[in-house]
């Protein structure tokens, strides 16, 4: 599970922000909400509001540039155009397996060059108290080398290329205690998924529809439990399906008009059935109605193995009770260790009387001076007035927790009747 996501000088952020999921447990309230394992006490649920253009998809790339790193895929780290430095600086602290581990990196996006690296354990006494061990440093900037273990590794250090963070440029064959290293890296990362509701990849549920086992049966439970009206929503392997759409292609001029994709066909082979009607659901459903299938598998797969779900605008097409219905099942305590961070702007779901506690409420807030990144729990009952028993949308609406944008349309109302 992640504990806290820290971003410098990265996509739209100039300067160091923290997003962090460390449950205050001087508050008792929803402790459901809270995941507990060995003095550790993480947020099983965040959301970020915010205005549009102001940072919260960023943080949600920058989360997405962490896991590609650490799972050497295809990155998408941008230093801040309005910064000289093109030196991006991103780090995460997270749990795996009941420890507790901090890990921090630089990148010069305009070399490709990996800077600096720093990989902790924090280990905790009985009383909470926090002590890092430094495990590993590659500094290239200040030319400082550190392994906890071998020497011929730290020696190793300083020759090693900055092409690529150091477990995929170390033989892990040649140093044991360096695969362990790599091994928590990758099974960290390997748990995150980044989903935009804009743009969901209906694959995975493609291919865990065409499982005929549990998981199966509970993406199909899930879809239907949204209260869509449907009777069944299921994957027909079926080659006459493929024939009926190739007739309707025969019209066309085109030789290979009648080349469908695999990928096509498997979106034509998904079906919804109403009141015993089978129907091709890229036809027949609503948009809502298909994001909600996408994400399906994403839910499931997610409670199922403990995975970190990210998703950019949660509250895109979504009934609102329905994306109240998805934070709850993470907050619940049946969900033992499984995470969602989402972005969103239903204001709906700014509830600390029924649903968060107050540090699972984030804020995204632009001036003129920059980007801040802050929780509704730095809001305090003697300074600000903010209880869990106030009305926080209210307060919201009125523009005392920031995060607000002030649209202007009547001058472009005035300028167009004006015309």
């Amino acid at each position: 599970m992640i504990v806290n996501v820290r971003i410098n000088n990265s996509f739209v952020f100039v300067n160091e922000v923290e997003l962090s999921l460390k449950a205050d447990m001087r508050n008792k309230k929803f402790a459901t909400n809270v995941y507990s394992e060995n003095n550790y006490n993480i947020l099983k649920a965040v959301g970020i509001y915010g205005p549009n253009n102001v940072g919260k998809t960023c943080l949600i790339k920058s989360i997405r540039s962490i896991r590609n790193v650490l799972l050497n895929k295809d990155i998408e780290v941008r230093s801040n155009i309005f910064n000289k430095s093109t030196v991006c600086e991103m780090g995460v602290t997270f749990l795996e397996e009941g420890r507790e581990f901090k890990y921090d990196f630089k990148y010069d996006a305009k070399t490709n060059e990996y800077l600096y690296e720093r990989f902790i354990e924090i280990v905790h006494d009985q009383y909470s108290n926090e002590k890092e061990i430094v495990m590993l440093i590659k500094d290239s900037i200040n030319k400082e080398y550190y392994y906890f273990k071998e020497k011929p590794l730290e020696q190793m250090l300083q020759l090693t290329a900055k092409n690529n963070i150091l477990i995929y440029l170390i033989d892990t064959d040649e140093f044991d205690s360096f695969r362990e290293i790599k091994n928590i890296l990758l099974s960290f990362a390997s748990k995150i998924e980044v989903i935009d509701m804009n743009n969901i990849p209906i694959g995975k549920t493609i291919e865990l529809l065409k499982n005929k086992d549990q998981m199966q049966e509970k993406i199909v439970n899930f879809i239907k439990n949204a209260d869509l009206d449907m009777d069944n929503y299921q994957y027909i392997d079926d080659s006459s399906i493929a024939v009926k759409v190739s007739k309707v292609a025969e019209s066309k001029v085109e030789e290979d008009a009648l080349n469908i994709p695999e990928r096509v066909m498997d979106q034509i082979r998904l079906t919804s059935v109403y009141k015993g009607i089978p129907v091709p659901s890229f036809i027949f459903d609503s948009t809502g109605t298909k994001k909600i299938a996408a994400l399906a598998s994403y839910i499931i797969e997610a409670l199922e193995k403990g995975k970190i779900l990210v998703i950019d605008e949660l509250d895109s097409s979504i009934h609102f009770k329905l994306t109240r219905a998805i934070v709850s099942m993470f907050n619940n305590e049946l969900n033992m260790n499984a995470q969602l961070i989402f972005s969103v702007h239903d204001i709906n779901l700014m509830d600390c009387k029924k649903l968060f506690r107050k540090e699972q409420i984030w804020f995204v807030h632009k001036d003129k001076k920059g980007i801040y990144l802050y929780s509704l729990a730095e809001f305090t009952a003697n300074k600000d007035g903010i209880r869990d028993t106030t009305d926080i949308i209210d307060k919201y609406r009125k523009g005392i927790l920031g995060a607000l944008p002030e649209p202007d349309m009547i001058n472009t109302l005035l300028e167009v009747k004006h015309e």
